[in-house]
């Protein structure tokens, strides 16, 4: 059976943010070829009335067509954004008619914010004690409102297992892509990716839209060392290596990569093995040492550290938890980092 999903639509939210599961998780398909048919998830969208129209913050209503009773058959439980939350936003407690709607959601199942839905999750108790993201505009007025919540406003999302969250808007679709690499490995996430025609992973975090959310048009960019690195990861690359591809010193270079990326190149290059390495342990045979040294950590120790630091698994576990073979559907990992 597919993984259903249920979107929550409130009053007051924002039309895009309610399509992002219904896109992302909507497109999954097995990426074998006699398999493709078969959806791996099942999305349904449910109000906290009975069926009929919720107000959205264009000038439009939608009409959804379940009621609150639909969240008792959910697997994972999606809250999108509204601007109309009342005393979740103003004073963190739930309305009677919210509560009620989300009683009927079973122990266990995986929850789910896209953007300021995260208000939603933390008046309801599920981000006590957890770490957690929201819109970075409303990143001090959420710790104010729910002190318990580890608030981290620089990340585009946040994965802590049974419960996710997301930065604004867009960082949706990095998260339910993130959860549909996380179910069904990086091969079904980026066939999502190319058919919706956004990137399968985006570098960095929230905190390079807050102050700068386009690069200086009279500075060069970093796109050139960016690219130049990409192509050669399997090799030893340097800072200044990097820096001469821009014709900079390695310190405004690493200062504008920063200001782009939102990562120093340091840690971006780590991304970029790690996300390499997961493609060749989901889709090759090559042994461990041989996907260390083809990603350009060198050693298995080093790719297994990595591995673990940024996944919470070793490198054997994640091929035999995604690797695909035909007849067999990957299954669901609970690690925890984005």
């Amino acid at each position: 059976m597919p993984h259903r999903v249920v979107v929550l639509a409130l009053d007051g939210l924002l039309p895009f943010e309610l399509g992002i599961p219904q896109r992302i998780f909507g497109l999954a398909r097995p990426v074998e070829p006699q398999d493709r048919e078969r959806r791996l998830y099942d999305v349904v969208t449910c109000s906290v009335r009975p069926p009929g129209p919720v107000r959205t913050d264009a000038d439009f209503t939608i009409t959804v067509g379940h009621g609150p009773e639909a969240l008792a058959t959910a697997d994972t439980v999606v809250v999108p954004a509204s601007y109309e939350l009342g005393p979740v936003y103003d004073e963190g407690r739930l309305t009677d008619e919210l509560a009620a709607a989300l009683a009927h959601v079973r122990p266990g199942t995986r929850m789910v914010s896209i953007c300021t839905g995260s208000y939603v999750l933390a008046a309801a108790g599920y981000l006590d004690g957890r770490p957690a993201t929201t819109h970075w505009a409303s990143a001090d007025h959420f710790q104010r409102l729910f002190p318990a919540v580890r608030v981290d406003p620089d990340v585009l999302f946040i994965d802590d297992g049974d419960v996710l969250t997301s930065a604004g808007v867009a960082a949706g679709i990095d998260l339910c892509l993130h959860m549909v690499r996380r179910d069904h490995g990086t091969a079904v996430a980026n066939d999502i990716a190319r058919r919706t025609v956004v990137p399968p992973h985006r570098d960095g975090g929230q905190a390079q839209y807050i102050q700068r959310p386009v690069p200086d048009t009279e500075f060069t960019t970093t796109t050139t060392a960016r690219a130049w690195a990409l192509a050669r990861l399997e090799r030893p690359i340097l800072l200044r290596d990097m820096a001469q591809q821009e014709s900079m010193s390695v310190r405004t270079f690493t200062r504008r990569f920063r200001e782009e990326v939102g990562v120093s190149p340091v840690q971006w290059l780590t991304q970029q093995r790690v996300e390499l390495a997961r493609r060749l342990l989901e889709s090759t045979d090559l042994s461990i040492d041989q996907v260390a040294r083809d990603a350009g950590f060198g050693t298995s120790t080093s790719l297994r550290q990595h591995l673990q630091a940024a996944l919470g698994v070793s490198p054997t576990v994640y091929r035999r938890t995604f690797r695909s073979t035909a007849g067999s559907r990957a299954r669901s990992l609970p690690f925890g980092k984005p």
